[in-house]
């Protein structure tokens, strides 16, 4: 597994997967950017029943495309010979990059790749935009598998990229059984929880700027907990001085996502951008309400309540749906009761195994015709 920055939901897809790929008898490793980790980088690993059999490895990864990722690409391709792995997963554009240059030269061994919207955040009219786009184009020829989170994730893949010829998927993120799980009212001490990368795309900004009408039914301002660490966490702590309301906001720093969610009465996710976030699926099956944007593959999680999304960088929906949860919360948990049966059936993380290994035997049987 190959990935660059070791925090967030790629993070945890990727260590899900490897464990649950561990107990199945295959030999895991996982390579990740030696600069970038947060206090859950080592305790998602630590919490797996055996360390992965093929080590964790750090190498330098750069977050902007140059001559560093050639040389990452090398490196971890050095590693996966004296490891002689068979199979190179590529997580998020620079793990991707890496999978398919470890692949070349070696036949037999196969190259796979999970976007996680990657490149697709970037804007198709700025410069980053267009050469990121041009190098996936180029790399689909190196690519084995492709497995996308949501069919929205595929979509949009092609839309902008191409059309993907190789052995292609949609293999949906999933939980384990056990977070199936409401979670404990007594918690609560905050109207609404945030969880997530304090960045730019998540929309943060807009949240903040959708508190400072929203009240609660006896009149008092609503309240609002983040947990999550970030390049914007002081610019949004000045905004919040700035909007007067620094002391309704508390930034916890990063915490599991269900300790945050707890605190709070509502769980919201305001992004800009997203591909498959597990914070929802995380918020969902803890039968929490939860107020969303109608970004990315968010309305495959939502299923049946997607009526309820709001539209992205929209201050005015974000804080009338806001206004609306606090006004009548009996409504909002019954949203929640349907979207939790609706996320238990379809996003299992046995079955995102099962498609994910399923794929790597297939790409394998086909690499070798």
């Amino acid at each position: 597994m190959v990935l660059r920055a070791p925090i967030g939901g790629l993070y945890r897809h990727v260590v899900d997967l490897s464990g649950m790929l561990a107990k199945r008898g295959h030999q895991v490793g996982i390579v990740m950017d030696s600069e970038v980790e947060d206090a859950q980088t080592f305790a998602r690993i630590d919490a797996l029943p055996e360390p992965p059999a093929l080590g964790v490895h750090r190498v330098r990864i750069p977050r902007v495309l140059g001559l560093g990722d050639f040389t990452a690409s090398f490196k971890i391709r050095d590693l996966a010979n004296s490891l002689k792995v068979d199979v190179v997963h590529g997580h998020g554009a620079k793990g991707g990059f890496s999978a398919r240059w470890a692949r070349l030269g070696v036949p037999g061994r196969i190259s796979a790749y999970t976007p996680h919207g990657g490149v697709l955040h970037y804007s198709a009219t700025s410069l980053a935009g267009i050469l990121f786009r041009r190098v996936e184009w180029f790399l689909l020829f190196m690519t084995d598998a492709m497995t996308f989170e949501s069919a929205y994730a595929r979509s949009e893949f092609e839309h902008q990229i191409g059309k993907v010829k190789c052995l292609s998927r949609v293999i949906l993120n999933g939980l384990d059984e056990s977070e199936f799980e409401p979670l404990d009212a007594a918690d609560i001490d905050h109207d609404f929880a945030y969880v997530g990368e304090l960045r730019p795309i998540k929309g943060i900004d807009v949240m903040l700027r959708a508190l400072p009408g929203v009240k609660r039914p006896d009149g008092q301002p609503a309240t609002l907990v983040l947990g999550g660490g970030g390049p914007e966490e002081m610019s949004l702590k000045a905004l919040a001085q700035e909007l007067g309301i620094s002391q309704r906001v508390e930034f916890v720093g990063v915490q599991p996502a269900r300790s945050v969610f707890g605190r709070g009465r509502v769980a919201i996710v305001p992004s800009r951008g997203e591909s498959l976030p597990y914070v929802c699926l995380e918020a969902a099956a803890a039968s929490k309400p939860l107020i969303a944007t109608r970004v990315g593959g968010i309305a495959e999680i939502f299923g049946p309540t997607s009526a309820s999304l709001v539209p992205p960088e929209n201050v005015s929906a974000l804080a009338g749906r806001m206004q609306a949860a606090l006004d009548d919360m009996p409504a909002e948990q019954a949203e929640a009761e349907r979207r939790f049966a609706h996320v238990r059936e379809g996003f299992s993380m046995l079955a995102m195994t099962d498609g994910i290994e399923a794929a790597y035997y297939d790409a394998i049987a086909a690499r070798k015709r």
